[in-house]
C-alpha cells in the first residue's frame, strides 16, 4: 500500500481521552476518609491524577512508593477505584465526535496508557468504546510502560500501522517522550491534566492542541 497521511491516532485514557479525575479522586477521599482524615477537593487533585496510584498517594498522604506505609493503602486505594471505576468518569468534551470524525475519515484509532489492564479494560468497556477501539494497550502489556517506547510500538502491531504515520495524543511529559522513541509525532493535550512539573511548552510536542477536535485541523 503506498504511503499516505496519518493513519492513526492513539489516545492516552487518564487526562487525554477521559477526565477520570471524578473516580480517581473519589477513591482517595474514601481512603482518606477511612484513615480519619479530611477530603481533599478534586481541583487540586486533579495535576495528579496522571500519575495514578503514585500521583494519588503523594498529593494525598505525602508518600512515596518507598516509604513504609506505601503498599498497604496503595492495596486499598486502588480497591476503592476498582469499585468506582466508572461512576463519574467520562469522555472530555468533544472527544466522542472527534472519535466519529476519525472513523469517518477511515482513520484508525486506539488506546495506550500506563494504567494496568485489570483497570483499562473495564473502563473502556463502561465507555462503550471496546468494539470500536483499534487497540488498546495497557502499562502491562509490555516489558516497559511509557516513557519506553514498547505500549507503543505493541499498539502500532496491533493496527497494522507504521510509527511513522501515526499520531499520539497525551497530557504529560512521558507521552510525547514515548511517541518520539517510537518514532510517531507526538502530540500534546492541553485541555489534560499536565501535572505540575515540566511546562507543555517546553515538551518538544509535535503540536499542542486546546481541544479534541483541533486534532482534525493537524491531520
Amino acid at each position: 500500500m503506498p504511503e499516505r497521511g496519518i493513519r492513526a491516532v492513539f489516545f492516552d485514557l487518564d487526562g487525554t481521552l477521559a477526565d477520570t479525575a471524578p473516580d480517581l479522586g473519589g477513591a482517595l477521599n474514601e481512603l482518606l476518609i477511612e484513615v480519619g482524615r479530611a477530603p481533599m477537593d478534586t481541583a487540586v487533585l486533579r495535576p495528579h491524577v496522571s500519575a495514578g496510584t503514585r500521583g494519588m498517594l503523594g498529593i494525598g498522604f505525602g508518600l512515596k512508593p518507598d516509604d513504609a506505609d506505601y503498599p498497604d493503602l496503595a492495596k486499598r486505594f486502588l480497591e476503592l477505584y476498582a469499585a468506582r471505576i466508572c461512576v463519574g468518569t467520562r469522555l472530555f468534551d468533544g472527544m466522542a465526535e472527534l472519535l466519529d470524525a476519525l472513523e469517518r475519515r477511515d482513520i484508525l484509532w486506539g488506546v495506550v496508557t500506563n494504567k494496568p489492564a485489570r483497570f483499562t479494560e473495564p473502563l473502556i468497556d463502561c465507555l462503550g468504546l471496546t468494539e470500536r477501539s483499534a487497540a488498546i494497550i495497557s502499562g502491562d502489556s509490555a516489558p516497559k510502560p511509557k516513557p519506553a517506547p514498547d505500549t507503543l510500538l505493541l499498539a502500532c502491531e496491533q493496527a497494522g500501522v507504521p510509527p511513522r504515520l501515526t499520531f499520539y495524543v497525551g497530557d504529560d511529559l512521558r507521552d510525547v517522550q514515548a511517541a518520539h522513541a517510537a518514532g510517531m509525532r507526538a502530540i500534546a493535550a492541553a485541555w489534560g491534566y499536565l501535572g505540575d512539573g515540566v511546562p507543555i511548552a517546553d515538551w518538544n510536542a509535535d503540536a499542542t492542541i486546546a481541544a479534541p477536535l483541533n486534532l482534525l485541523d493537524i491531520l
